[in-house]
């Protein structure tokens, strides 16, 4: 008899699929457009390219954003994790603004 995978084994206890990790989040939306908030509160909106296990970041397509203004684009650019205070997908497209 196997002791893995079915009949309800879910440890988040919400009842509706296998537990997602941080981690996991990370690496399934890679390649995907995000926003990434730095503690100084500016934000960076562009693709996921990559990023570490110290939540450095590298992103394509980047906007900086302040007080909710675009204050820049960079083709490419790179965050240090120390400044991330999160990162979320972006519930729109980079051209909506």
């Amino acid at each position: 008899m196997s002791s893995g995978g079915g009949g309800g084994s879910d440890k988040s206890g919400s009842g509706g699929g296998a537990v997602k990790t941080p981690s996991d989040f990370l690496k399934s939306i890679r390649g995907r457009p995000v926003v990434v908030k730095l503690n100084s509160g500016v934000d960076y909106r562009g693709i996921l390219a990559c990023l570490d296990g110290y939540m450095n970041i590298a992103m394509e397509q980047t906007e900086e954003y302040v007080n909710g203004q675009l204050k820049n684009k960079y083709g490419d650019a790179f965050i240090r994790g120390n400044n991330v205070l999160y990162i979320s997908t972006s519930k729109h497209t980079l051209t909506d603004g």
